[in-house]
């Protein structure tokens, strides 16, 4: 059983604004806060490729991943590693995020992808966010209506961590908005 969603977002700033606020989202302390359950972020690699321009990066991310108290039982710990690559192409205006889960896999299977874009209806002023996440939960899969309830809800948490994550790029994309403008915040 997977427990699947959707959802889109319009940033109204332009591309480079909310690609940098993406870059600063986990480093800014005023969003530690509002970020709780990630712990720490590494850049694992960094390549420019000098071609196609197009920057990859891969991230290792350690979050705090609260769960029902039983399936914690089961499971034994409550943080999970994960690893985040990102393809930038300046020269296309897109930057993708994918990020999957490398620890607990024989529990849950978590797949997250973003895509930043300029939208159609305003390409240098307002940015299209479209988000997939895809959450399976393994050993459950013999008691489906309990697995079922546990992927919805990981869905719900993970839908309610979007909305943090989409109010601190808002917050960094007003402030990189001010910055560039010379005004303080």
């Amino acid at each position: 059983m997977v427990k699947a969603y959707a959802q889109e977002h319009i940033y109204k700033h332009p591309w480079e604004r909310v690609t940098s606020a993406s870059w600063r989202k986990f480093a800014d302390p005023e969003n530690k806060r509002t970020l709780s359950h990630i712990l720490e972020v590494d850049t694992l690699n960094r390549k420019l490729d000098p071609l196609s321009g197009k920057l990859y990066t891969t991230r290792a991310l350690t979050i705090h991943a609260p769960g029902p108290w039983f399936v914690r039982k089961i499971i034994g710990q409550d943080i999970c590693h994960c690893v985040e690559s990102t393809v930038v192409d300046v020269q296309s205006k897109s930057m993708q995020l994918a990020t999957r889960n490398v620890s607990l896999q024989k529990f849950i299977e978590v797949e997250e992808k973003i895509r930043y874009d300029p939208h159609p209806d305003n390409p240098t002023g307002w940015t299209i966010c479209r988000q997939e996440t895809s959450i399976r939960i393994k050993p459950l899969s013999a008691v489906a209506s309990m697995a079922e309830k546990v992927e919805q809800r990981c869905a719900e948490r993970f839908m309610q961590n979007s909305v943090k994550g989409r109010e601190v790029m808002e917050r960094i994309c007003k402030y990189l908005e001010a910055e560039s403008s010379g005004m303080a915040l």
